[in-house]
């Protein structure tokens, strides 16, 4: 049996072949979205199974749980045509055989070694543009997936050591921004090309079979520490659901819900009384289901190694018309809100199974906003990009103030950078106050974003969520604020119909986009807040003074004093 310093040493060894192939992608990729916010992932699976043995610690989390799906799809398209070899690389967006959606381009190697293959190698990007109706792919309008951009099945880009020119081809000739896809495709290539000298390397070193028995040793203790979790939580079912504001189509809210069972050592996510499959982009493959589930469930348990261990003691049961579970050619651009609302109504159904281990909902939208027209030289642009927002409070203190969503490490790109790249100026970039959800650990600011177009004109699309439904709190923790967005046309500001979501917008030079984010829901009950805490809040502009009093029940002198005597009375007479 491999001993426990040496499956230390190369669990952290084979950690970081994947951060450095995360490394060298964002370090050449031509495109902002990953190269500043890091919207893309790596990983090592298992050569039968395509089970993820390894992630990187800087890439999308979400990405490594659908991975694994997008793995065995290329295991079962090469058994099938018989003719896989060394040297061979599959590139792929087909979101329904382990995608996310069509903006997310996989690239997967077999890794030989003496002539077998020993594992995977896989790398996956945000490519900027990939086509369809909507620049940047971000279509809310869209009813199928051809509207969304190109959909390319498992096609081998590499045979056998050799590019196919007549591919990247065709990838470019369907890109808006053909020459930030080349550069993007290649970043990938070279990072997959880095993670096979360095598994070399380790192989070299320690040997097949010792390697080969760390990662077993790695899965079996992930599973075997969740099932430990699992069986320290009382049994029962809890239930929790939330909403989506509507679908883009039609403005009606569709329902996300889980009955959460815990008995023994297994734990049952049953999302079978969630909406049905719906007509625009908010829905999601069964396999990106199964990868919410995996973050979310890693949000919780923290301690458990992150692999495919973690899902072993996991059951998920979604019906096939659901929302969660669609097939082609649903569209599902919109991926991001609908698994974000996943992980949102796991942490409330698990406030009341652990509520030590939760946190208040984040903010739940990654608003999704694009940008494009054409420079004075007749050259197109493209902007597209996501935005912040407050983190839940949780039991150990208050929410992040405008972080990124919660299914990724990924980061929000620099107003510099969007600046340089893009025909526009940021006039204002700034928390916003009273957004985050009151609690006894409050929930964390949301921002405020004011772009003002530079160029003669541009069309907007917008693609957010959370305008309608507030992100919730846990334990008694109070709702944040929920999502706001207005345009600037020739007659003031407007408001998009469905709130959230809309195409068709066109602004001129010098008009702009106003964009108020949601907060983090609140942890505990907002009265029990501790009052220097309320008093610091209120001295950074966090809240108001009528937050202070109606919130949170603390009075607050006219020269910013507590008022120590009101304050007792409000609290007492909320408490009763």
């Amino acid at each position: 049996m491999i001993d426990p310093v040496t499956l230390a040493v190369l669990k952290g060894r084979l950690e970081q072949i994947a951060d450095e192939m995360d490394a060298t992608l964002f370090r050449s990729a031509f495109n902002p979205i990953i190269a500043e916010a890091h919207d893309a992932s790596h990983g090592i699976y298992h050569a039968a199974t395509g089970d993820t043995l390894v992630q990187g610690k800087s890439g999308l989390p979400i990405f490594v749980g659908a991975m694994s799906f997008a793995v065995k799809a290329v295991i079962e398209k090469a058994a099938r045509d018989g003719d896989l070899a060394d040297g061979d690389v599959y590139i792929f967006n087909d979101p329904y055989a382990g995608g996310t959606h069509l903006s997310d381009f996989r690239l997967v190697r077999p890794f030989y070694r003496d002539g077998v293959v020993f594992c995977y190698l896989a790398s996956v990007g945000h490519w900027h543009d990939v086509g369809g109706n909507v620049p940047g792919n971000y279509n809310p309008v869209a009813t199928e997936c051809f509207q969304e951009g190109m959909l390319i099945p498992p096609v081998k880009l590499f045979r056998k050591g050799v590019l196919r020119q007549d591919v990247v081809d065709i990838l470019q000739s369907n890109s808006r921004l053909p020459g930030s896809l080349y550069g993007d495709l290649n970043g990938q290539i070279n990072a997959l090309d880095l993670g096979m000298r360095r598994m070399g390397a380790l192989l070299g070193e320690y040997g097949d079979d010792t390697v080969t028995e760390a990662l077993g040793e790695l899965r079996a203790r992930a599973a075997r520490l969740m099932a430990a979790n699992i069986a320290d939580l009382p049994d029962g079912t809890w239930s929790a659901e939330d909403y989506l504001d509507n679908d883009g189509i039609v403005d009606e809210p569709l329902k996300i819900a889980l009955d959460l069972t815990v008995k023994g050592e297994r734990m049952t996510l049953d999302f079978s009384r969630s909406a049905k499959a719906c007509a625009g982009p908010v829905n999601i493959a069964l396999s990106t289901t199964v990868a919410s589930v995996y973050v979310a469930l890693k949000h919780v348990f923290t301690d458990v190694p992150a692999n495919g261990g973690v899902l072993e003691p996991i059951d998920v049961i979604v019906p096939e018309d659901s929302l969660l579970s669609v097939t082609a050619p649903k569209p599902v651009g919109g991926y991001t809100e609908t698994i974000l609302r996943i992980i949102d109504v796991i942490f409330c159904a698990m406030a009341n199974v652990a509520p030590e281990r939760v946190n208040g909902c984040a903010y739940g939208t990654i608003n999704a906003l694009s940008l494009a027209g054409h420079r004075r030289d007749g050259s197109r642009w493209v902007m597209f990009s996501f935005f912040g927002g407050g983190h839940g409070g949780h039991p150990e203190g208050d929410g992040l103030n405008h972080g990124n969503a919660p299914i990724s490490t990924a980061t929000i790109p620099p107003a510099e950078i969007l600046e340089a790249a893009y025909p526009v100026m940021f006039t204002q970039w700034a928390l916003r106050p009273n957004s985050g959800g009151a609690g006894r650990h409050r929930g964390g600011l949301g921002a405020i974003y004011e772009i003002e177009l530079l160029e003669e004109q541009a069309d907007v699309f917008l693609f957010g969520e959370r305008g309608k439904f507030a992100p919730p709190g846990v334990l008694g923790g109070q709702p944040a604020a929920m999502d706001r967005f207005t345009y600037e046309q020739d007659d003031g500001m407007h408001t998009p119909p469905m709130v959230s979501k809309m195409v068709g917008i066109s602004i001129k030079r010098g008009q702009r986009l106003h964009l108020e984010t949601p907060g983090g829901g609140g942890f505990g009950v907002p009265f029990e807040r501790d009052t220097g805490a309320v008093l610091r809040d209120l001295a950074l502009g966090y809240i108001d003074r009528d937050s202070a009093l109606d919130a949170y029940g603390v009075a607050i002198n006219p020269d910013g004093t507590l008022d120590a005597q009101a304050t007792d009375r409000l609290r007492e007479k909320g408490a009763a």
